[in-house]
């Protein structure tokens, strides 16, 4: 650009955005926060993607401290802590059944988590450039070129960072080419080229979306206004293969732009040649010789109805090429018009979406992935993650689709997923913490799950998955730190117990240490003097040992429960424990009659409870505790405490089973 003494006027028109490196601005926009940049290539053919290189300006600013500097905008690569969500308002109000809400979203009206719909991150740092045009205009207010500057740059800036974060929007690439259009200098013999690269990349990111049509129409207007006929005839071949709305209005647009041009004014040199040589042979009217740059040879130049019936079988030639890819495509579309109509809201919304607009958007991708390519499933994946942004269920979809084709493409849905759209939803977290490390990337795994657990307190799977992540990795010592920590923190008692029996556990299966597992249990039993999980845990842990070597320490442990303040119920069922401990293990037949005796005193305490109860000596409340306690205890002795328990589902206890329990009223008769 030509450069100017700083005390001239500039021209806010010709120099704000012309001085900038517009191809800068946009180049990374389709490989931005939706779609990464090797799925998509296939829609840029490589002649136009080598054609266009960006070209650097240099700008001076008048009467400001920018001197000979670039004034383009170096695009942001990383905006995976910004927060943007799509809103495309339709014109009309769709109607929106709530009976399908998701799993704690938030009521009509209500958003849950206001991170989620904040348009930018305050924290995001501005740009270098922006700092050096905001100190122009803050040391000299009066600088009207420095406003200027600053304005355009921030506009540039604002089409920037949303066709990054939602390059599938033909609104917004539309606007962004209108706003080109109208602050680029027309003169400048660079403008057309960088107006065509943005078209390039507009349809590089959302021309394969079945709603394009308009950003491939007005591409073609654009070319066809400027002459470049060979151009737009090129932009219909890519058109015409791409299933979209209107197929077959592009299809007859082709037709009208070959029958309204010359053939050698719409197709390359080469090709013109080559299909007179077709045309030629086919009718005999061409000789064998090599045409060479004759593109008149085997025509009569003086005859005017030869000249004009080439000219017609070249037209009906070239749409007859094209005519198979149109039926091809017309058939792509048929399959595709039952999933579209089935969309109503492509925008996004918090409201829930219906059921029938769940499970068609499921169907649909089901379809393209087992039918379309790489790029189509990545396309419809990103259009169905607008309107379905807050259901975890499409983001772990996309991500295991990706699996099988980009470590780096899984990653990048669910940084998104789990940082702008779903911070809070623990299944997507654990899933992505997990893909890490299966990547070795350890210390980015348990970054996520930290995280995540700052974020959603009081998780048990979240600090449990931590506690597996540093056992798998040998970091036993700060497992077993994370399960003292949440026994320390725990709120209560129940939850005490829980992480102590995962300790316990812990330090007896992998450090190979019963005293230290039996005292975690021990002080456990102390503080939750009535839980029958710890009980039972305990006689677990002493019965993996060697029962000859720690007979008393299993007889202890039934003492320690039996002698305890749980209901008698449950007493009730560890003495008989004892009694078959005894008799099938025990050194001492004296120990075995002992036991036995207490157990016939427990029995008879149980019936003198029974008849009390009978008489309405007891409180509905204690009735309602022996009740919950005899439930227990039936479990315990018919040997039901082994619940399987599903993968993390930590509502349930680990409890364990025993063998089928003796009737030692038919073995041992009380003494008359």
């Amino acid at each position: 650009m030509e450069e100017r003494d700083s005390n001239q006027t500039a021209s806010p028109q010709n120099d704000g955005l012309n001085s900038a490196d517009e191809c800068d601005l946009h180049k990374n926009i389709s490989t931005g926060n939706s779609l990464p940049k090797e799925m998509l290539m296939s829609n840029l053919q490589p002649s136009d993607a080598n054609k266009i290189s960006p070209s650097k300006s240099e700008a001076v600013v008048s009467g400001s401290n920018v001197d000979e500097q670039e004034v383009g905008v170096e695009p942001i690569t990383d905006l995976t802590t910004t927060s943007v969500v799509q809103v495309e308002s339709p014109e009309g109000s769709a109607s929106m059944d709530t009976e399908s809400q998701p799993e704690n979203s938030p009521r009509e009206g209500v958003v849950e988590d206001t991170e989620n719909v904040e348009l930018i991150d305050l924290e995001i740092p501005f740009p270098t450039e922006y700092e050096k045009f905001w100190k122009v205009v803050a040391d000299n207010p009066q600088d009207f070129t420095g406003w200027t500057y600053l304005l355009q740059y921030v506009e540039q800036e604002v089409y920037r960072r949303g066709l990054q974060a939602i390059p599938l929007s033909v609104d917004l690439w539309l606007h962004y080419i209108n706003f080109l259009k109208e602050t680029l200098d027309s003169n400048n013999p660079e403008t057309d080229a960088k107006i065509k690269s943005v078209f390039e990349h507009a349809v590089l990111a959302a021309g394969t979306d079945f709603r394009s049509d308009r950003l491939w129409e007005t591409y073609i207007n654009w070319e066809d206004d400027r002459g470049n006929l060979e151009e737009v005839t090129a932009i219909y071949d890519r058109i015409l293969g791409i299933p979209t709305q209107l197929y077959s209005h592009h299809f007859q647009r082709f037709k009208d732009h070959i029958q309204n041009h010359l053939p050698k004014d719409i197709i390359s040199s080469e090709d013109f040649i080559e299909l007179r040589q077709e045309l030629a042979s086919a009718n005999e009217h061409f000789d064998n010789g090599a045409p060479g740059n004759d593109l008149a040879v085997g025509i009569d130049i003086n005859d005017p109805a030869q000249i004009v019936s080439e000219i017609e079988n070249m037209r009906h030639r070239i749409i007859e090429i094209r005519q198979e890819t149109h039926l091809h495509n017309e058939n792509e579309v048929s399959r595709r018009w039952t999933f579209e109509e089935g969309i109503k809201r492509p925008y996004f919304h918090v409201k829930p979406l219906e059921k029938a607009q769940l499970k068609n958007w499921k169907d649909y991708l089901d379809f393209e992935i087992e039918n379309g390519t790489l790029e189509r499933v990545v396309v419809l994946f990103e259009r169905c993650l607008v309107a379905c942004a807050l259901y975890e269920d499409f983001w772990i979809k996309y991500a295991k689709y990706m699996e099988n084709h980009s470590n780096e493409g899984v990653r990048h849905v669910y940084s998104r997923a789990c940082t702008v759209h779903l911070s809070k939803k623990p299944m997507v977290h654990l899933l992505w913490a997990a893909f890490e490390e299966q990547q070795g990337n350890i210390n980015e795994a348990r970054r996520i799950l930290q995280t995540l657990e700052e974020s959603v307190l009081g998780l048990a799977m979240v600090r449990l998955r931590r506690v597996s992540l540093e056992r798998r990795n040998g970091n036993i010592d700060e497992a077993e730190f994370l399960l003292q920590d949440a026994i320390k923190n725990s709120k209560t008692p129940s939850e005490a117990s829980f992480y102590a029996v995962k300790l316990a556990r812990l330090l007896f299966k992998v450090e190979k240490s019963l005293p230290k597992a039996r005292k975690v249990l021990v002080e456990a039993i102390d503080f939750d003097k009535e839980s029958t999980k710890l009980y039972l845990n305990l006689l677990e842990l002493e019965y993996n040992s060697d029962l000859q070597l720690n007979e008393e320490n299993i007889l202890n442990a039934f003492d320690t429960a039996i002698s305890s303040s749980m209901p008698i119920e449950t007493r009730i069922a560890f003495s008989q424990r004892k009694v078959e401990f005894l008799e099938d293990f025990g050194s001492n037949v004296k120990r075995l009659m002992v036991a036995y005796d207490d157990h016939q005193k427990l029995l008879k305490e149980q019936e003198s409870s029974k008849r009390k109860a009978e008489n309405g000596s007891e409180e509905p409340e204690e009735k309602k505790q022996r009740s919950d306690a005899a439930l227990a205890s039936a479990q315990l002795m018919s040997g039901d405490l082994q619940a399987n328990q599903a993968a993390y589902n930590y509502n349930a206890w680990y409890q364990y089973n025993y063998p089928t329990p003796w009737n030692y009223g038919q073995y041992y008769p009380p003494p008359t």
